[in-house]
């Protein structure tokens, strides 16, 4: 395990240099006027000795190379900097918009396992039946659906037409942060769960599917039901087992994807969290906090990477053992 854990932390701390240096690099190329953006609506009314003042400010005066080298000796102290869009250090901004979009993610991610699982299940289970065919029209439907399309969709249909959901936010709007209940934050990130689950349910239920029919018309499973055992129980007691590590890859190499889709979705829903300052950032070049993000997000998949491998020693004990040997 010690070796295992090594072996991570080096390969984790050469993926977050070289994606800060293609970050910046990206970032540095970019159109936008940093300085412009930071204006916004009052350009007009501020002086070129004004501007001068500003970039100084934000350091934006220096070449890309002095920027990068000084904001790379603040991360290794722990310091991600200031974000210019909401004058605050970078990591707060973080830390308080994922926790918004925690709760988000978490369900979301666990609809999407459970319904991607259960329907590749039942698909792979009676393959070319009317419900396998009926599973796979949804699923080959989704999986080329945007996040946007199926979240405008779902708020027109629920939160305009039924009025079932809330609009937007992920608190009623006016009301005091202590004064809101568990049910009413559930309430408000129903809808963009749903969204990023239904369409995160898409690839794992094709894989499930898939993985379960080679598994079902492999030579022990025929002669295991030649031994008189019900299809459930060849599900129950062989094909369960077998799909779990393809199941579980999926499902954990699924963040990069959630945290993608919540980009989309929380700017549709206006869903303060996470993507919707990713958006900010971008649109109005505040690089500390667009690199922060950046570097946050590389760790937030490269834990659901590891997580993935240490749950595979607890489901199938040879792969430890192998990787021992």
């Amino acid at each position: 395990m010690a070796t295992f854990l090594l072996r991570k932390s080096v390969r984790l701390a050469l993926l977050l240099a070289a994606v800060s240096v293609a970050s910046f690099l990206l970032v540095s190329a970019s159109p936008v006027d940093p300085v412009n953006a930071y204006i916004g609506a009052d350009l007009a009314r501020v002086s070129p000795e004004q501007r001068v003042l500003i970039a100084r400010r934000w350091g934006l005066d220096e070449p890309p190379v002095t920027r990068y080298v000084r904001w790379a000796g603040q991360v290794l102290q722990g310091n991600l900097g200031t974000s210019q869009v909401f004058n605050q250090p970078v990591a707060e901004v973080i830390g308080q918009r994922f926790l918004v979009s925690l709760g988000l993610m978490a369900v979301a991610w666990v609809l999407s396992g459970l319904l991607g699982v259960t329907l590749g299940v039942l698909a792979g289970t009676w393959p070319n039946s009317w419900f396998d065919r009926v599973i796979r029209f949804y699923t080959y439907t989704l999986a080329s659906t945007p996040a946007f399309w199926l979240a405008l969709l779902l708020l027109i249909v629920f939160s305009v037409s039924l009025r079932v959901t809330p609009i937007c936010c992920a608190t009623p709007p006016g009301a005091l942060s202590e004064q809101v209940t568990f049910w009413q934050r559930l309430h408000h990130l129903l809808l963009p769960a749903v969204t990023l689950g239904v369409i995160g349910a898409a690839g794992v239920t094709l894989h499930t599917r898939q993985k379960l029919i080679e598994v079902m018309q492999s030579d022990y499973m025929l002669f295991a039901r030649a031994q008189g055992e019900t299809t459930w129980g060849l599900v129950r007691q062989h094909g369960l087992r077998n799909i779990a590590l393809p199941a579980i890859t999926l499902q954990f190499a699924a963040f990069s994807e959630l945290f993608a889709g919540s980009v989309l979705a929380e700017q549709v829903f206006s869903y303060p969290g996470l993507g919707q300052a990713t958006v900010q950032a971008g649109v109005r070049s505040d690089v500390p906090l667009l690199l922060g993000i950046v570097l946050f997000s590389t760790l937030f998949v490269f834990a659901g990477n590891t997580l993935a491998d240490l749950a595979y020693r607890v489901v199938d004990p040879r792969m430890a053992a192998g990787e021992h040997a």
